[in-house]
């Protein structure tokens, strides 16, 4: 399958790219900085998607699914994720990729009924614009019009590097925690868990959640 990253220089992003390469795909990094990408047998295209002179037409039109691993902590500007949702809603579905990935947050997931984890006083202070903008970029999902077949992923509350166990499990708007109560998931298992999914589709304009 012919896949496009946007955002592979990140380490998600790079964490599927080599999940992707594992498995046979054709991978495509779209990054600002083409520098980043060192890997052999990815095909490199500079793109931004904050650029609307790049276009993402062209730079994913080889490319069957698109995956956006993006993240706005460069320059503090978490604007970008519903930037990025706007622009794939109104433009992937006038292209050969007719399908959309979007990792998203642990924010949105939900604690207790109608209470998210974003909400609670645990949740970290630094971390909190970030989830509020993927929460709207959620939200720009739920209520398009859109035809584009997209699928929104919630990582668990702590997401780290870590070795690849190849086990996971998967839920939909609830956070989910192992038997000890941690809400954990390393990058290569989310990885996993999103390439699985690329691969089968069985949860399509929908979000789900990834953990441990």
């Amino acid at each position: 399958m012919d896949i496009a990253i946007v955002g592979a220089a990140g380490w998600i992003g790079n964490a599927v790219l080599q999940e992707a390469l594992i498995r046979g795909h054709k991978v495509t990094a779209l990054v600002r900085d083409p520098r980043k990408i060192t890997t052999a047998d990815v095909n490199i295209t500079q793109f931004d998607i904050n650029d609307t002179t790049h276009s993402l037409a062209d730079a994913v039109s080889n490319s069957e699914v698109v995956v956006s691993a993006l993240s706005g902590r460069h320059n503090g500007d978490h604007s970008i994720f519903s930037t990025a949702a706007t622009r794939y809603l109104s433009q992937l579905t006038q292209t050969h990729a007719k399908r959309l990935l979007f990792v998203g947050g642990a924010g949105s997931l939900e604690v207790a009924p109608g209470v998210k984890l974003v909400s609670t006083a645990a949740f970290p202070k630094e971390y909190k614009e970030e989830s509020l903008a993927m929460d709207e970029a959620l939200t720009l999902f739920l209520n398009t019009s859109s035809p584009l077949n997209w699928t929104f992923i919630s990582p668990a509350a702590e997401l780290f590097q870590g070795e690849k166990r190849g086990v996971y499990q998967l839920g939909k708007d609830k956070l989910l925690t192992d038997d000890e109560g941690n809400s954990r998931i390393s990058a290569a298992d989310y990885a996993v868990a999103l390439v699985d999914e690329l691969e089968r589709g069985i949860y399509p304009k929908q979000r789900i959640a990834v953990a441990y």
